[in-house]
């Protein structure tokens, strides 16, 4: 057998056209392949963070929903305007029950705040520390959402106590007043 330029020249083409198709495009696409592979890396770790992060929200809202109840329960401790009435009727009751002297009442501006109002009573009355202290309790056990501010207590002529203080009743505003 003769080995001529024309084989030589085959024997390169056969030995260079498997280099030179490493370099035109093997090379580059493992180098693609290689790009993508840490591009879905990349996306793998977001994927990851926006599970972490969703099932963060799930409980933010499982929390907000739990809130939320506890909001409109302590809401519904709080009277319209119109049950105000009936609240005042209640503690000077519950003043007399405890064996104070009836209260004598002065109604103060309401006092707006986010949701809810604030109507401050100044109250006067007179008794023994037990009956004013039978007095608070039955105003702690009743089922509104009440303040008592200001307290002043001195001895009266008749051996009794003269209790001045200011109580704050919490209301909703009426839905027909608010509109």
């Amino acid at each position: 057998m003769r080995f001529g330029l024309r084989e030589l020249v085959m024997f390169l083409a056969v030995v260079l056209l498997p280099v030179g198709a490493y370099f035109v495009a093997f090379r580059p696409q493992n180098i693609q392949i290689e790009k993508d592979r840490e591009e879905l890396a990349h996306r793998r770790e977001l994927l990851a963070k926006l599970r972490a992060e969703t099932a963060r929200n799930d409980d933010l809202e499982r929390a907000n929903a739990e809130i939320a109840g506890q909001i409109e329960k302590i809401e519904s401790r709080l009277p319209t305007s119109k049950g105000v009435d009936q609240i005042v009727r209640q503690v000077s009751s519950l003043a007399v029950e405890a064996g104070l002297e009836p209260p004598s009442l002065k109604s103060l501006k309401p006092v707006a705040a986010a949701r809810y109002r604030e109507q401050p009573l100044e109250l006067q009355t007179n008794g023994t520390f037990e009956g004013y202290y039978t007095f608070l309790q039955s105003l702690e056990r009743m089922p509104r959402i009440t303040r008592i501010v200001d307290l002043k207590m001195e001895d009266s002529a008749d051996g009794g106590i003269d209790f001045d203080f200011t109580l704050s009743i919490y209301f909703r505003e009426d839905e027909e007043a608010a509109s």
